[in-house]
């Protein structure tokens, strides 16, 4: 039996996805968008211009920031 527990900020996912009925890549892509904006500028943004929550806009970028890097 493998431990199969998403840990860390993809354990937002469904919950974002579930809330704003939008999948996951909708909000990396908008991100996308503003790459050349801080961390905490990239959560304001997506707060402030599409009502996303604290904790769901802070692990969006979180992940895609980290992806970003490689």
């Amino acid at each position: 039996m493998t431990d199969a527990t998403v840990k860390g900020p993809a354990s937002y996912f469904p919950s974002i996805e579930k809330t704003y009925g939008k999948p996951v890549a909708h909000w990396f892509a908008l991100l996308d968008g503003v790459a050349d904006r801080k961390h905490m500028e990239q959560v304001a943004f997506l707060k402030t211009s599409h009502g996303i929550g604290h904790g769901h806009a802070n692990a969006l970028v979180a992940f895609h920031r980290a992806c970003a890097q490689g």
